[in-house]
């Protein structure tokens, strides 16, 4: 059933046959037909984590993925018209993840953490209110510069370094 869907999908639009696709972000597609197709092991594990939220990166690692069985899936699904990418899709990290930051800064700077974070996002061209998840390691390296300590700057690391494994960045 699959394969003629596919014929039927017509193949338009977003190609993702090559090229970096791990910050691609994609939701899936409310479709009164969607029970009609076929889904492989690997589509359906890739359909069920699609949120409009999560970076194919991001799910890749949870799901279990090779990021070539996630091409090939979400290539499928995006041929049937089941899933769509998020519009300017740029995985970025939460509120969580921040507040760490700001936390584990202020422990080894004091008070001009929230300001250092500021400036350092900036100065990679970005906004701390949509800081893209795939940089996360580069602000934090970025901030470990500033701190004098070298006990303190360690401590920061392997804490900041924690929290991007934890969340998948």
């Amino acid at each position: 059933m699959v394969d003629k869907a596919w014929k039927g999908a017509g193949g338009k639009g977003m190609d993702i046959s090559s090229g970096d696709i791990s910050a691609i972000v994609f939701r899936r597609v409310v479709r009164e037909d969607a029970a009609e197709y076929s889904f492989d092991s690997q589509m359906l594990k890739l359909f069920m984590e699609l949120d409009g939220k999560k970076s194919l990166a991001v799910i890749s690692k949870k799901a279990g993925l090779k990021m070539s069985t996630v091409r090939e899936a979400a290539s499928k699904l995006l041929k049937l018209k089941l899933i769509e990418p998020v519009a300017e899709a740029i995985a970025v990290v939460d509120a969580d993840f921040m507040d760490t930051l700001k936390r584990e800064l202020s422990l080894a700077i004091g008070p001009l953490a929230p300001i250092l974070i500021e400036d350092a996002a900036n100065d990679l061209g970005q906004s701390v209110t949509r800081f893209p998840t795939r940089r996360a390691p580069e602000l934090v390296e970025s901030l470990s510069r500033e701190i004098q300590r070298e006990d303190k700057r360690a401590a920061f690391k392997y804490g900041m370094v924690r929290k991007i494994k934890e969340k998948g960045y």
